[in-house]
């Protein structure tokens, strides 16, 4: 085996963040009767990503994100909500959301027996455990490093630096980092000095940030690591 030891991603990687988003923000936007529902919930989705990006890169913190998100964004709109309470409410929707990537849990199950996998993401704790409970992914992994637990992010080293000291006898030479994200995870995986296999989901281009290995589904994982 090339790799012994796995670490994934969840949002868009394991767990399809987009499907479980929008239905979030659906049910959130309706009860807040936003009249322009396709539009708006279009504007935010991008909005929110430039705030991720700011997060990725030190510009934001977590808290200062996810306080502020809603109520920044619905000013763009003529509104005044309550950020905090509508984060809650969103978080509540969000939570209970657990579509699987296609292939996810058929492939983590049969990888969890002969690799070490690892849960390795940015996202909120509370958030990240439940939906990895309620999937069913949860039992295939030996341990889940969440940033908010650690204290910082990818693809910061300082985060794979706690992983790696966290994860018995680890060889960084057979270690690799699967996930969707060139600039958190790709990036983050560069920069700690281990492989990376981007998931490119949606077909995009590299352009500077180039990985490892690129796969479109992650059946493709079988022939990487030379499992038939």
């Amino acid at each position: 085996m090339k790799y012994n030891t796995l670490l994934f991603d969840i949002d868009d990687t394991l767990l399809d963040f987009k499907a479980t988003e929008e239905k979030a923000l659906n049910q959130l936007f309706t009860e807040l009767e936003v009249r322009n529902l396709p539009q708006d919930k279009a504007a935010y989705k991008l909005m929110n990503q430039g705030f991720w990006r700011d997060y990725e890169l030190g510009k934001i913190t977590r808290e200062e994100l996810l306080a502020t998100r809603f109520s920044r964004f619905f000013k763009t709109i003529g509104r005044e909500i309550n950020g905090p309470a509508t984060e809650d409410r969103y978080r509540q929707l969000l939570n209970a959301g657990h579509d699987l990537m296609p292939d996810s849990l058929t492939v983590v199950e049969k990888l969890s027996q002969t690799e070490a996998l690892y849960i390795v993401t940015n996202g909120v704790s509370t958030t990240q455990r439940q939906r990895l409970s309620e999937s069913g992914l949860e039992p295939y992994f030996k341990k889940v490093f969440i940033s908010e637990e650690l204290g910082t992010h990818k693809p910061e080293k300082a985060f794979f630096d706690h992983v790696f000291n966290e994860i018995p006898q680890i060889d960084l030479t057979k270690t690799v980092i699967i996930g969707d994200s060139l600039t958190s995870d790709i990036k983050g995986g560069q920069m700690a000095g281990i492989d990376t296999i981007w998931l490119n989901n949606w077909q995009d281009s590299a352009e500077t940030i180039k990985p490892t290995y690129e796969i479109t589904r992650l059946t493709e994982l079988y022939p990487l690591l030379d499992m038939n």
